[in-house]
């Protein structure tokens, strides 16, 4: 018997399902926290991405349910790096499911200086991608 995917685009979650995504972003935000304080972003997301085999690209819907997921259950964090934190724990969980996506760091260098990082699944940006006056500096 074949289960329903539970981020199919009409499938509704239950309270179980929401509770363990919740409860999986917050042990990936946790374990993403710890990692940085010893290794470099890029090493972080090289092992964040594992050896997960990718698997054919899902239908795009199934991403932004997963970036919301991350981005509602994350808006509790601190500010200073939520947008990153947010990136990686979005990079993992996709990852987990066979699905590559490229975390962008980029810049504001008009006015005052100021950074942001986002997800991207091919020309999609997951999460929000700021006021789209930056400009990618590195995609990892």
């Amino acid at each position: 018997m074949k289960h329903a995917d539970p981020l199919a685009r009409d499938a509704r979650l239950s309270a179980v399902a929401k509770a363990s995504l919740a409860l999986e972003i917050v042990v990936a935000y946790v374990r993403i926290r710890y990692a940085l304080r010893r290794a470099d972003v890029r090493d972080v997301v090289a092992r964040l991405r594992g050896g997960s085999a990718t698997a054919p690209q899902p239908p795009e819907h199934v991403a932004a349910r997963l970036a919301r997921a991350v981005h509602k259950t994350l808006a509790f964090t601190p500010r200073k790096s939520r947008c990153l934190l947010q990136s990686l724990v979005l990079t993992q969980l996709l990852a987990r499911r066979g699905i590559a996506a490229s975390v962008v760091i980029g810049v504001q260098s008009e006015g005052r200086f100021a950074a942001h990082a986002w997800v991207e699944l091919g020309p999609h940006r997951l999460l929000p991608s700021g006021n789209g006056s930056f400009e990618p500096l590195v995609r990892l």
